[in-house]
């Protein structure tokens, strides 16, 4: 019995060896059964204690009595004792103090992670990093958030909006209970109050002239500003481009929808009307440059009833204008050519009601834009001279495309432009250089996109007209703005010349009937009236030209209309 405790012994080291790694289930089996063999016989304990051994140790296929395993386990065991007692001494250790604290190491372990979560890390160690991202936030949930009652809501208009007064949107936004809002611009207080009303489920209608971006989204501006880009734009996707075929100057009519998180802009949700027009029409037209060009052959008549308006009774005679007219007004400075416009665009309003007016104003003065604004029923666009020059062109390119569009329809069109020479100054700063200077400093490519402007006026074959006259500024002292009128004075129809001299005499309209006239006339004039035109023409010939001003303008302040004046005339020759 001796030996075989001596046996039993040896085999305990090694059948602790593989038990080292084990997990904790194992070693609480371990430690019963070491207290039930104390209790048993260690004859009993023999059999069961030598198969435990031989099952950690190595598998065995077929087992083998006890007897015959006690030499292999005699042999074996003194060979493993010598290297293998320090390692199992240490990995024994190592389960005995995680059966003292299991919970300790589990409780950390899990705290590392959660700590390290992304989600679950709210930034408390950003040290107040993000306190005004937050606050920022909860002023735009604020403004966001729907109060109750948000059933049978009227449908609001961006366009009827942004022509109502500032005062009555603040107090609209207290209605809704906006907060926060002293600091906002008009343009900014429409997109919260809007936003705010589509947030609540109430409809929202927008409408503008759609200006496709190099990307291929667009946006629609709003003509109150002059379709300069502005925080309530509209925002149309290129799939909605593509479906319908609109182009930048398409006017634009349709439902949108409140900006969704992270969008900034309104979207485009439903195209409803397309140039006041069905949606299907706008894939059926024919685009502006297929359009056959011809001479102007229906008249644009200037004349009005009050007898008092000589100016234009005077152009009527000297330089008439049709329905598709390319015309220059030759301007020194200080000669009345804005007063004169002005009476133009009257007289185009009070004649041909059916003609779409624009007035384009580029480098203007703010004063004089306030004034056409106020005095004529024109559109009026402006850039004003504190602007930029990238401005002045954005706008340019904006109407002429608008024109074309309509031009597309079947509309007449209008375009009076003051002036021509400051937008081809705008050209001339923003285009990239070639390297080939003019005199006076013009780039060689410069003047091609003010050429392309000015040579879009056309009468269309079986359809519409686009008119533009415009101002060109001679004797300013600037060798680049002769450069600019050099380049344009063949390219025009009609050329309308004011007279210094007339206006330092105080002569008005200051008009040099000598150098105005128009191409083709006889297109435009009745043949009885063509005739009596060129017999007042030969007998001013030989007039000076501030003299034959001041002689037409007597005459014709003693007739009511031109009719009278022409018949009055015939009877003296």
């Amino acid at each position: 019995m001796n030996d075989e405790k001596d046996v039993v012994e040896e085999v305990k080291p090694a059948a602790e060896e593989p038990a080292a790694p084990a997990k904790k289930k194992a070693s609480k089996k371990k430690a019963s059964k070491k207290k039930a063999a104390a209790k048993k016989t260690a004859e009993k304990a023999e059999p069961k204690e030598k198969v435990e051994a031989v099952e950690k140790t190595e598998p065995v296929k077929t087992t083998e009595p006890a007897e015959k395993s006690e030499p292999e386990e005699k042999t074996e065991a003194p060979k493993a004792e010598a290297p293998e007692t320090a390692t199992a001494e240490a990995p024994a250790s190592k389960p005995a103090e995680a059966q003292k604290r299991p919970p300790q190491e589990n409780d950390q372990g899990g705290d590392r992670k959660q700590n390290n979560h992304p989600r679950q890390n709210n930034g408390k160690q950003n040290n107040g990093k993000f306190n005004k991202k937050n606050r920022n936030k909860n002023k735009q949930r604020r403004n966001e958030e729907p109060p109750p009652n948000t059933e049978n809501l009227p449908p609001f208009s961006l366009h009827e909006m942004q022509v109502t007064p500032i005062n009555d949107i603040k107090n609209l936004a207290e209605e809704y209970g906006l907060q926060d809002y002293a600091g906002y611009s008009k343009h900014q207080l429409i997109f919260e109050l809007l936003k705010n009303h589509g947030r609540r489920g109430g409809p929202l209608q927008g409408r503008g002239v759609l200006e496709v971006l190099p990307d291929g989204f667009g946006f629609l501006r709003s003509p109150l500003n002059s379709y300069q880009p502005a925080p309530d734009d509209i925002y149309v996707s290129p799939s909605q481009i593509r479906r319908f075929g609109i182009r930048t100057g398409d006017y634009i009519e349709g439902s949108i929808r409140a900006p969704k998180e992270k969008e900034r802009f309104f979207a485009l949700y439903k195209i409803e009307r397309i140039n006041e027009d069905e949606p299907e029409h706008a894939r059926k037209r024919v685009p502006f440059e297929n359009l056959t060009p011809l001479f102007p052959d229906e008249r644009l008549v200037m004349e009005v009833e009050n007898p008092k308006e000589i100016s234009m009774r005077v152009i009527d005679l000297v330089t008439p204008v049709g329905k598709g007219q390319r015309g220059l007004i030759v301007a020194p400075p200080r000669t009345g050519k804005t007063v004169l416009m002005q009476k133009m665009a009257n007289s185009i309003s009070a004649n041909n009601p059916e003609a779409k007016l624009i007035i384009l104003l580029i480098d203007e003065r703010p004063e004089e834009v306030t004034d056409m604004r106020r005095n004529t029923k024109a559109e009026v666009l402006a850039s004003t001279f504190d602007e930029p020059p990238e401005r002045h062109t954005q706008v340019a390119e904006i109407v002429i495309e608008m024109s074309k569009r309509l031009v597309e329809k079947g509309q007449d069109v209008v375009i009076l432009l003051d002036s021509i020479t400051r937008l081809a100054r705008a050209y001339n700063t923003t285009s990239p250089h070639s390297g080939k200077i003019l005199s006076g400093g013009v780039d060689s490519n410069a003047l091609h996109k003010p050429k392309r402007f000015f040579g879009a006026a056309r009468n269309i074959e079986n359809g519409g007209s686009l008119s533009i006259i415009a101002t060109a500024l001679v004797d300013t002292g600037s060798r680049m703005d002769e450069v600019i009128f050099e380049e344009f004075k063949g390219t025009g129809n009609m050329e309308l010349h004011l007279d210094r001299e007339c206006v330092n005499k105080r002569i008005y309209p200051a008009i040099h009937i000598e150098k105005s006239g128009t191409r083709k006339e006889e297109l435009l004039l009745h043949p009885d009236e063509l005739s009596r035109i060129w017999t007042l023409r030969k007998a001013l010939k030989d007039v000076p030209g501030v003299e034959a001003m001041e002689l037409l303008i007597n005459r014709l302040k003693k007739t009511s209309s031109n009719l009278e004046f022409l018949m009055t005339l015939q009877g003296n020759q």
